[in-house]
């Protein structure tokens, strides 16, 4: 490793770490799959405990509540779900400066005339941000797969599921970080590289979800898919060849959009003079 790229993931590991972001999306991402089961938990105590008024007004919500209040997947379920909506978000908005926010400050432009190059500069990024998400992603599906297991009844889901659900769930969350920062470096607009990719994230997973049953070989779908395999019986349905497939496609977007940030940051020419910074 040369010593420029030593330097450039020093420096993107000290900007992540020492700005207590990389604290704060662990919070958030650990925090969510903790309070979603513990929400849900909560809201079927609730409704048993209003079951009588339910009674009176004609409305029978024994079904509901035994749903709510009984099965550890749904707990599991909905942690997973909500990192990878919520969680996304906060992740996505939080990573702005890293993925091309940067370049609006004149102070730390990027200095190629002083020689960093593109692959120095790039390369960090989609080494740090990436990974640190998925493993928060697995940490936060075994957390949520934890505290279900003490406030639920039926335990329905095994070791296997949960690390399915949460390598899916860190994939999904990888892929959009990965199209945040080619967005946002080629553009030097993270706010709105951050837009587009929580807009798609937010419509193509519910509109995927609205047409299709089937998520496999589908990035935009891996999050709805990570939540699905959670439960024994529909981890057992799910083809282990397809996963895999499904996972590498989407490695290899990733990939893909890396070279993309790439080219484009090599292709920059930029000229610090005069009062406007022109890229």
């Amino acid at each position: 490793m040369s010593i420029q790229l030593r330097a450039s993931f020093k420096k993107e590991y000290l900007a992540f770490f020492r700005t207590k972001r990389a604290l704060i999306i662990s919070a958030v991402l650990i925090g969510l799959a903790i309070f979603m089961p513990l929400m849900i938990w909560g809201l079927g105590v609730l409704m048993n405990a209003m079951s009588p008024i339910y009674e009176e007004l004609g409305m029978d919500v024994s079904i509901m509540t035994e749903m709510l209040g009984s099965s550890v997947s749904m707990g599991v379920m909905t942690g997973v779900s909500e990192m990878t909506a919520t969680g996304l978000i906060v992740l996505l908005i939080l990573i702005n400066s890293f993925a091309g926010g940067e370049q609006k400050k004149r102070s730390i432009i990027i200095p190629s005339s002083s020689g960093l190059r593109g692959f120095a500069y790039i390369s960090p990024k989609f080494v740090i941000y990436p990974l640190t998400a998925f493993v928060l992603a697995i940490i936060g599906a075994f957390a949520s797969w934890g505290i279900s297991s003490v406030i639920y009844e039926v335990n329905d889901v095994s070791s296997g599921g949960v690390l399915l659900g949460g390598i899916l769930a860190g994939v999904s969350l990888m892929f959009y970080v990965c199209c945040h920062i080619t967005l946002g470096t080629s553009t030097g607009q993270a706010g709105v590289s951050a837009a587009v990719c929580i807009v798609a994230s937010l419509i193509l997973s519910n509109v995927f979800s609205l047409t299709s049953s089937d998520y496999m070989y589908n990035p935009f779908a891996l999050s709805v898919l990570a939540a699905s395999v959670v439960q024994e019986g529909a981890l057992a349905a799910v083809s282990p060849r397809d996963v895999i497939m499904t996972i590498l496609i989407t490695l290899v977007l990733m990939v893909i959009v890396y070279f993309i940030a790439l080219f484009v940051q090599n292709a920059k020419k930029i000229d610090n003079s005069g009062d406007e910074i022109r890229i």
